[in-house]
Parts: C-alpha cells; structure tokens; sequence
C-alpha cells in the first residue's frame, strides 16, 4: 500500500477512536454510494455527523481541511441522502471534518463540526 495511503488509513482509524471517546457511535466507516465515499458516520444524541476524515503529514501546505473542496461535498451529501432515506432515519445531519496532522512523533487531531452546509 501507497505511504500516503497507510497515513490516511491511519487518520480515520485515530478519528475513529476519537470521536467514540467524545461519545459517538460509529454507524459506518467507508460508507460508498455511486461516486462517493464517507469516511464516518456517527451518532451522537438526535445528530448524525457525516464525518471527512483529511490527514496531511504536515500542515506546510496548507490546513487538512482546506482540502475539502465543493465537488467533495456535493459528493457527500448525495451519498449521505440516500443513506439516511434508505435507512428512514429521523436524524439531524451535521458535516464534520476530522482534521489530522502529524506533528514531530505524534498527531493532532481538529475536530471541526458543522464543517460546511450542503447546498
């Protein structure tokens, strides 16, 4: 497998155990519809997060989630669409970034809710 890869695969696994010890339950993780794929889905309380996990090894080009762009979402909010009507959720929908980035030995995680808004 490709570094880059095994780092992103590494940033949604520290997401993972981050947002569970925020008290998430994770519902899905690489959730894929057409085109799309959602890194998480969690619940907490009445909200689904929808949750872009972006790793960078360093912020020297810029923040993780600077790179999210409005094809991205779109993509999102298609894919999340048709998971909460497929399942018939009654849910608030909120779109998080977890951002990560590796900083000397160890990561820092951003936890960004209400990331943007679907449009």
């Amino acid at each position: 497998m490709a570094e880059h890869n095994e780092l992103g695969k590494l940033g949604e696994e520290l997401a993972v155990d981050f947002l569970r010890k925020a008290g998430y339950t994770i519902i899905e993780t690489n959730f894929v519809f057409q085109k799309a794929e959602i890194d998480i889905i969690a619940q907490k309380d009445n909200t689904l997060a929808v949750v872009e996990v972006k790793t960078r090894s360093s912020v020297d080009f810029g923040s993780p989630q600077d790179f999210v762009k409005p094809a991205k979402i779109k993509l999102l909010v298609k894919a999340i669409d048709e998971y909460v009507i497929s399942n018939d959720l009654d849910l608030d929908v909120r779109f998080d970034i977890i951002a990560v980035h590796k900083e000397g030995t160890t990561f820092v995680i951003e936890h960004l809710e209400d990331a943007f808004y679907h449009f």
